[in-house]
């Protein structure tokens, strides 16, 4: 080792696993066993990477309209960067959206490989009992498992929301009519994933959750996931999906790997060949030119199994509002990436400019100094805490006291502020009982909430109770803001309080992009 690398290691703490070289001390098994649990780490330049382009990459986001809220990058299989957005932590799972439909695309592929069902299946064949009387629709009967992958069931519009109105997923889906041959048209439909998982819980007997856990988590050390279910106790496939941010990290290296994972081929080659490759063009916009579209968009490159092709030769699973698993097997490289936005296709812009050109086929001269400003800001990420100051002469008059809620559509019954030690709890009560949320003054306070309502969500599903980190501020002598972020999700809820007297106005704003809205204010008297 040379004498620039030991004093690197001597000044910012890597031991051999974190350069990710091996050690032949019997003393550090147990630190080579949480690596092979973990994924290793390596600097950039030792895989080829400028720690400079990526300073640039996270400099060019944090200029952005975008709110990540973790990012790890992969080269070679090491981790060469990595970081969360306080209060967002690597210890605590987070929603994927639709970025689940690839796993329910990994268990079709297991269930494949162990001959229970095959991707030419008829979708009726597994469903005799939820059939429509009469056959239902003549084209339902040609309507095969691979049609059902690569989003061609030949429907004109999405048939997620009717579905997902009914308590059983499966008959209501296979009742609409299709208006094309199966196979022919793309169109984006999340009960199609929803019926893959139906069919493999049919033929397996068991969730994709628990038929995953033997087959991909527990060789990738993948713990703590949650999926959610329909009314019958089905993973919702399409979507319901939470892991940590270096869970999603594994499974793209496991698929950059063509399913092996510690020199054991778990999932056969060919099924991540046949999962990942172009299946079917998704069209155009009426009016557009899908050749230029296909210059600059990442949604007109193909769609594979539950997986979508990108620009420059990768493939990716996503959800929506910005989760990501970019896997680049020109560059050996993955990115996983959860966030919140309203401009996907602007956030991966940013890994084309910045992390794309930024890989090199041969390693880099270390650079102690970029490095070191690279690891501090990866340390200090961290999303704003509301502006404003943390005492109020109305804070005094008010704490304690309960305000009665005039008659409202949520049925909120009364609030309360209680103003303790830097911080502030928060206190609502309605028909079902009384629940409360403790917000740091200036700082975070984690917690649990159960409140209705809480954490806004545009899918189906119950979340409650989840975990929360809430901050608050007075703008002004009567004007108490709360912000609670919901850090398993991608959202949040901002709480805008407007003291008068003796009455408060209580505004609630969610955080969802393109369904942001008010809900209807609350108006209480002391």
């Amino acid at each position: 080792m040379d004498i620039q690398r030991r004093t690197f290691i001597k000044r910012f703490g890597f031991g051999a696993a974190g350069l990710g070289l091996a050690s032949s001390f019997p003393g550090c098994m147990t630190q080579q066993a949480a690596v092979q649990a973990s994924l290793p780490r390596s600097t950039p330049e030792e895989q080829g990477v400028s720690s400079t382009a990526i300073l640039e990459f996270l400099d060019a986001l944090a200029k952005s309209k975008h709110e990540f809220h973790s990012f790890m990058m992969l080269r070679h299989g090491h981790v060469i960067a990595e970081g969360w957005w306080t209060p967002y932590r690597p210890a605590a799972n987070h929603m994927l959206y639709s970025l689940s439909k690839s796993f329910t695309s990994t268990a079709a592929g297991f269930a494949v490989a162990e001959g229970r069902l095959k991707v030419d299946d008829l979708v009726t064949s597994f469903f005799p009992d939820d059939l429509p009387g009469g056959g239902g629709d003549p084209l339902l009967a040609g309507l095969r498992v691979k049609h059902l992958l690569m989003m061609s069931v030949g429907r004109a519009k999405d048939s997620t929301p009717i579905v997902t109105k009914e308590e059983n997923w499966v008959k209501a889906f296979l009742s609409l009519p299709i208006e094309s041959p199966p196979g022919s048209d793309f169109l984006y439909n999340s009960a199609a994933t929803y019926m893959v998982s139906a069919i493999v819980q049919k033929v397996t007997g068991q969730k994709l959750i628990d038929y995953l856990q033997p087959r991909l988590f527990e060789p990738l050390d993948i713990r703590g996931m949650t999926w959610e279910t329909c009314p019958r106790g089905i993973n919702t496939g399409g979507w319901g999906l939470a892991l940590r941010t270096e869970h999603l990290a594994k499974f793209g290296q496991f698929y950059l790997q063509n399913g092996v994972w510690n020199g054991r081929q778990i999932l056969p080659a060919a099924w991540v060949q046949e999962a990942t490759t172009f299946k079917i063009q998704q069209p155009a916009a009426k009016g557009a030119d899908l050749e230029k579209l296909k210059m600059t968009s990442d949604w007109h490159q193909g769609y594979c199994y539950q997986f979508w092709r990108c620009r420059h030769n990768a493939f990716r699973g996503d959800g929506a509002f910005g989760q990501f698993m970019i896997v680049m097997p020109d560059q050996q490289a993955v990115i996983a990436i959860t966030s919140q936005t309203a401009d996907m296709q602007g956030e991966l812009n940013l890994v084309w400019d910045h992390l794309l050109p930024a890989m090199k086929e041969a390693l880099l001269p270390v650079d102690l100094d970029a490095h070191a400003r690279l690891i501090h800001g990866l340390g200090s990420l961290a999303l704003p805490l509301p502006k404003g100051r943390g005492a109020s002469a109305t804070a005094g008059r008010i704490s304690g006291k309960t305000f009665q809620i005039e008659p409202n559509e949520a049925g909120v019954k009364s609030v309360s502020f209680r103003f303790h030690h830097s911080a502030c709890t928060f206190s609502l009560t309605d028909g079902q009982g009384e629940y409360a949320v403790e917000c740091g003054l200036g700082k975070w306070v984690d917690g649990e909430c159960d409140m209705p309502g809480t954490p806004p969500k545009i899918t189906v599903g119950e979340l409650r109770p989840c975990k929360i980190a809430a901050s608050a501020v007075w703008r002004d002598e009567n004007r108490f803001d709360m912000i609670w972020r919901y850090y398993e999700t991608p959202h949040n809820d901002s709480i805008l309080c407007r003291f008068d007297g003796k009455s408060v106005r209580i505004d609630f704003l969610n955080s969802i992009p393109g369904h942001a809205e008010t809900r209807a204010a609350l108006i209480g008297h002391a």
